[in-house]
């Protein structure tokens, strides 16, 4: 549509109304587009530009309701949907971060359990040595806690 800007613009309201039924376009949105501005006001290139450094600072954690109080905070006026919008048309797309649960509240003083294996993970026989393992999964309900103890001559849990 960019290119047909000048032929549209000198052209009269009936050649308007022939061209856009021609480009399978309404002549009100024709009218309506011809009134915005052909390049993005300088005002919005700043608004992008510090859109992109808060998203940058955040580790591309934050959402467009995070990067609106920003922008806020900085005397920006701007709507959350605006912000999305920019986002969008910028590629930002939040990431989010996995919650990290911590597993292990060493005591002070405590003594660290001797290493009895050696780093040797074959034993000669069933039922000589056993290895455990708990893990946490988060779920809709809370955190669940799953628990595994394997033979290791065997493999099998």
């Amino acid at each position: 549509m960019v290119r047909y800007r000048f032929i549209l613009d000198n052209a009269t309201d009936f050649s308007v109304r022939t061209l856009c039924r021609v480009m399978r376009v309404t002549a009100s949105a024709w009218y309506a587009w011809r009134k915005k501005p052909a390049e993005p006001l300088q005002k919005d290139v700043e608004v992008r530009v510090r859109l992109k450094a808060l998203f940058a600072a955040s580790r591309q954690g934050a959402g467009s309701r995070t990067l609106v109080k920003r922008l806020r905070g900085e005397g920006i006026i701007i709507s959350r949907w605006r912000v999305r919008k920019l986002m969008q048309e910028e590629g930002l797309v939040c990431r989010q971060r996995r919650t990290y649960k911590v597993t292990t509240k060493p005591r002070p003083g405590a003594e660290v359990a001797p290493n009895l294996l050696n780093q040797n993970f074959n034993p000669p026989g069933p039922n000589q040595v056993w290895a455990s393992d708990i893990t946490y999964l988060k779920t809709g309900e809370g955190w669940l806690y799953l628990a595994a103890i394997m033979d290791l001559y065997s493999r099998q849990i």
